[in-house]
């Protein structure tokens, strides 16, 4: 995402992908102004007349009142009342704008914020996309982890009898499992691929591969689960750290995982809405982390003012903010607390 104007509380957006739209729908909220050509349907002719209506291209503006992303969607769709725009359109109508790569827009707030301004700057960083296998002795599961969250791409099952483990079954499945990789590899390009599985599995599939680039991105690692519960094992493995560094869900999870390890100690923390606002009226809050699940909630309960004041009061008391995904596995825990968290500078109760 490129900012390609500034003016005032005003910022034009160029939107380069489709990881830009998953930035961009955590930076608009409602009540914003957002701007943008987009398509509209007009009627032509006068009632008198036969009318007909047609889709023409326009710029307008809408003061946002709802914001709809899905995860590997290709369009973030912004609705509200239109404020700016052409004379033959009239203002106060509904309209929703469909944002998709390579539009421009504009978004306006009264007030821009340190993690939404944080959210530009990160969407310009290269993200990290990492190819996870997790394989045992007749199961293969495949995952792509980006900077937005872990995909499982396909789960595969061989057809291994319950012999030896140098059964000729299992390198014939492994066969497979190589041509596999080797078919995500040319389709997303990974930086790095992580190969995990419980005991010897790993060694002995990393033998089957002959192509040294391909050997050079391999990282090995131990799990002891498959599927979705091996993607969370895995991604606390101390090993995976520096593949990882980059990558949101894990630095999610260390954060979550810290606040955790500072409850179970009786350490400095806090979690819920009470606690945590009254940390931050202390200034006490080094890092306030929430879940982008409860600001979804209370914006449609119409109580997000209150968790917007908590996010302004840590950010102007030199505190850290980060926003985290609650289907992610830290975001889910988070969610388990009350969807917001704290790291203090020091213990207030």
């Amino acid at each position: 995402m490129i900012v390609i104007g500034s003016k005032q509380n005003e910022k034009r957006l160029k939107i380069d992908n489709l990881n830009d739209l998953w930035y961009l729908s955590q930076i608009i909220e409602p009540g914003d102004t957002v701007k943008a050509r987009t398509e509209r349907k007009v009627t032509i002719g006068s009632k008198e007349e036969k009318s007909a209506v047609k889709k023409v291209n326009v710029t307008l503006a809408i003061e946002v009142e709802k914001i709809e992303f899905h995860k590997y969607s290709d369009a973030l769709r912004v609705s509200g009342k239109i404020v700016e725009g052409p004379e033959d359109i009239p203002h106060g109508q509904y309209h929703t704008i469909a944002i998709e790569p390579k539009l421009i827009v504009s978004v306006t707030k009264p007030e821009w914020l340190g993690f939404q301004m944080g959210y530009i700057r990160e969407s310009q960083q290269k993200s990290a996309e990492i190819l996870l296998l997790l394989l045992e002795r007749d199961e293969a599961c495949f995952a792509l982890l980006t900077a937005q969250g872990y995909r499982i791409l396909s789960e595969i099952k061989g057809e291994v009898e319950n012999k030896s483990y140098k059964d000729k079954k299992v390198f014939v499945f492994y066969d497979d499992v190589l041509k596999k990789l080797e078919d995500y590899v040319a389709r997303h390009n990974p930086k790095k691929i992580v190969v995990a599985s419980p005991a010897f599995y790993k060694e002995d599939f990393a033998k089957l591969i002959k192509n040294q680039e391909l050997k050079s991105k391999i990282i090995q690692a131990t799990c002891n689960q498959s599927g979705e519960q091996g993607i969370v094992e895995l991604l606390k493995r101390d090993e995976l750290h520096q593949a990882l560094k980059e990558d949101r869900v894990s630095r999610e999870l260390v954060l979550v995982e810290q606040l955790l390890r500072e409850i179970s100690i009786d350490g400095n923390y806090a979690y819920g809405k009470a606690e945590v606002k009254a940390a931050s009226e202390a200034g006490a809050v080094a890092k306030l982390i929430v879940a982008d699940g409860l600001i979804r909630e209370t914006r449609q309960a119409g109580t997000y003012a209150e968790v917007a004041a908590i996010m302004k009061l840590v950010q102007h008391n030199g505190g850290e903010l980060e926003i985290i995904e609650s289907e992610n596995p830290g975001g889910r825990k988070l969610d388990g607390l009350g969807g917001i968290g704290a790291l203090l500078r020091y213990k207030i109760r």
